[in-house]
């Protein structure tokens, strides 16, 4: 057993009351707003020039982006979880909130030693030196549900994940306090997207269930054994639990340090294909997929694409995912009658709408497919095209400043869509970072080419 740090280092407990947690976010709230009142009074007393003004501004959100990740880092569980998903889409926040929230993928401030052990030894009702031959108390890596520690059980490396106290008995009060930011941040209403965050409680809650994650983990990997280049550490049930996962510890390089580096074309097109077929398999073959494609939950190895993390994943009805893909079918896509059809089965289009309601999100929903589906065009599609992702976010941009959309009244699409847009979303942000060229599936490529060349 290694011997154990000084226990005064990393965090030595987690706000777990909601009254506390909601104290630690007013604290953050009310900072910031002091900061705001500082920035606009030195504005008002001060003639800035345009370079004065904007560094002033980039100063102010660097401060307040530290300021709010620091109290969601402290709490874990909710508001960290929200910080990573923010994180993934890097045009949606201000710079400086993008470059701070991303540290929740894989570098969250860890807990101290002694909570970790007392937590594995709860779980095992044995000590730690019982369970592994060597247990590292520094955390390798931390998140916002748990952190992951190195160990050796049997004589092979392990990999340990211990979810953090209190995260799970926490999280429907810590959805209640930063829904508020949330919508700030993305400008919604909350009646509008309601049934949105109880999908979002739901997934959170079923991360919190390690004995869930194990056996879907252990699902997945039998499914997709098949895939090329795709591959997933082995468990040790013995030493999993509610809140611990054991399981085969993998060296290997994160995906956005593979991304960023020198890899040679050929090796990223291999690692980008092998992350498409991966989806494309469990959304279109098993009608269950990982849901949380952020850089984190993978590592490259010799070529290979390792997943690490099932801790998000979501199923999917067959009649759901028949109703959301017929929207790339030819015949309904050009139909003036199948197409409003198409979006009234998923509630995009709803009863109340008025003629100029319901054409402009017609309108909206053709430009929409038009774009998210052009990789399916061809019988390659090159996700190094900096001008197809810059168009995802323009287009997203606008829809953002539209306010005959923001007037837009009524929960519109299923719940069930919030996370399959989130995986395909992170699957071709990942992709673009690869600047990797993927070859499509033949037959989703001749239908879903075909629907999208048949547009007016």
């Amino acid at each position: 057993m290694d011997p154990s740090p000084d226990p005064t280092s990393g965090q030595d407990s987690i706000r777990s009351t909601p009254l506390s947690r909601m104290a630690a976010l007013a604290g953050a709230g009310a900072s910031v707003g002091m900061n705001y009142l500082k920035y606009y009074g030195k504005r008002a007393v001060s003639s800035q020039n345009p370079e004065n003004s904007a560094a002033a501004r980039t100063a102010l959100d660097e401060a307040n982006a530290s300021r709010i990740y620091g109290t969601f880092s402290q709490l874990k569980g909710g508001p960290l979880k929200l910080a990573q998903m923010l994180s993934m889409d890097d045009q949606l926040l201000p710079a400086a909130y993008a470059a701070e929230f991303s540290k929740a993928q894989y570098s969250a401030p860890p807990l101290s030693w002694p909570l970790v052990r007392r937590t594995i030894e709860r779980e095992f009702r044995q000590p730690v030196e019982a369970l592994f031959q060597q247990f590292t108390p520094q955390a390798a890596h931390g998140a916002s549900i748990g952190q992951v520690h190195r160990a050796v059980l049997d004589g092979q490396p392990v990999a340990v994940k211990v979810q953090y106290p209190g995260v799970a008995e926490s999280l429907a009060s810590d959805l209640r306090v930063v829904k508020p930011v949330a919508l700030q941040m993305l400008g919604l209403r909350e009646a509008d997207v309601a049934h949105y965050f109880k999908e979002v409680e739901a997934r959170l809650t079923e991360e919190t269930n390690y004995t869930m994650e194990l056996r879907r983990s252990q699902e997945l990997a039998a499914a997709c054994a098949g895939l090329k280049n795709v591959r997933f550490p082995a468990f040790h049930p013995t030493h999993c639990s509610a809140r611990v996962l054991t399981m085969e510890w993998i060296d290997g390089e994160p995906l956005d340090r593979f991304a960023d580096g020198p890899a040679s074309q050929a090796e990223r097109n291999a690692i980008g294909q092998a992350l498409w077929d991966f989806y494309d398999y469990q959304v279109h073959t098993l009608l269950l997929f990982h849901a949380d494609p952020h850089p984190g939950n993978f590592l490259v190895r010799e070529n290979q694409l390792w997943v690490l993390d099932f801790g998000c994943t979501r199923a999917i009805t067959r009649e759901f995912h028949e109703r959301q893909f017929a929207l790339l079918d030819p015949a309904v896509l050009v139909d003036p009658v199948a197409f409003p059809a198409a979006l009234r089965a998923l509630d995009i289009l709803l009863p109340e709408d008025s003629p100029p309601v319901a054409e402009k999100i017609l309108a909206l929903a053709r430009q929409s497919i038009g774009l998210l589906a052009r990789p399916f065009l061809s019988a390659t599609f090159d996700f190094a095209d900096p001008a197809f992702m810059k168009a995802i976010y323009d287009m997203g941009e606008a829809n953002r400043k539209d306010k005959s959309l923001r007037q837009l009244r009524g929960a519109r699409g299923p719940a069930e869509s919030v996370y399959l847009n989130r995986a395909f979303f992170g699957i071709y942000s990942l992709l673009h970072r690869l600047r990797a060229e993927v070859v499509i599936h033949p037959v989703s490529r001749s239908r879903q080419a075909a629907a999208l060349e048949a547009l007016p």
